[in-house]
């Protein structure tokens, strides 16, 4: 069950992508990497765990590399252009998959990306299946970035992040109106060294249910 290498129509160009078409899937999922600036790519071992994660519970999965990352063309700006390249993505997956719900993961920016992302998807009709916000970049969301309403929200965040001020996130997270849930990881991370397993354990109960 090797990810195959594929490249997507993107806003600027074409992105670099890895695409697991599992026969039997009854989901999918799309992950989005940290900050591009900060050397996020679509291999991140969070990224990774995330994208192993969602594949052992059945879901076909999808990662890329966003604009000026890797082989994608454009040059990186980890701002509302990302967004976009995640927006051309999912289109492109869900062109592959007419059928199956879509399953968004974020991690730090990628949080920020695909928080968006899902309220863009919504707002075009998609009912989305899930989202997930890992130690994310909740202070990037503006007021004109609409979260998707109609689906779970599980926000995953290090206590000891040193990256995002987990203090921000549970703030964000209390103002949150729409129902969600925030799990707290001790003695961990943004990177989430040692405790990989913990964000699966975390993360497969809620892709089985």
């Amino acid at each position: 069950m090797r990810e195959t290498p594929v490249l997507i129509d993107g806003p600027v160009g074409q992105l670099e992508a890895l695409y697991l078409d599992l026969a039997d899937a009854k989901g999918l999922a799309l992950i989005c990497h940290p900050n591009p600036v900060q050397g996020g790519t679509m291999l991140n071992k969070v990224v990774s765990t995330l994208q192993r994660t969602a594949r052992d519970a059945g879901l076909s999965t999808l990662r890329f590399n966003y604009r000026g990352v890797g082989a994608s063309a454009g040059t990186s700006e980890a701002s509302v252009g990302e967004v976009e390249d995640a927006v051309a993505v999912a289109r492109w997956l869900r062109e592959q998959q007419p059928d199956l719900p879509i399953t968004l993961f974020g991690f730090s920016f990628g949080g920020y990306v695909a928080a968006t992302l899902g309220g863009r998807l919504e707002a075009g009709g998609e009912q989305l299946k899930h989202l997930f916000m890992i130690a994310p970049a909740v202070m990037r969301l503006g007021e004109q970035d609409q979260l998707p309403q109609n689906c779970p929200l599980t926000l995953i965040q290090p206590e000891t992040d040193e990256v995002i001020d987990p203090q921000v996130v549970y703030d964000w997270s209390a103002a949150l109106p729409r129902p969600h849930e925030l799990l707290k990881v001790a003695e961990c991370g943004h990177f989430f060294h040692g405790k990989l397993t913990d964000l699966k354990d975390l993360v497969m109960p809620r892709l089985s249910n």
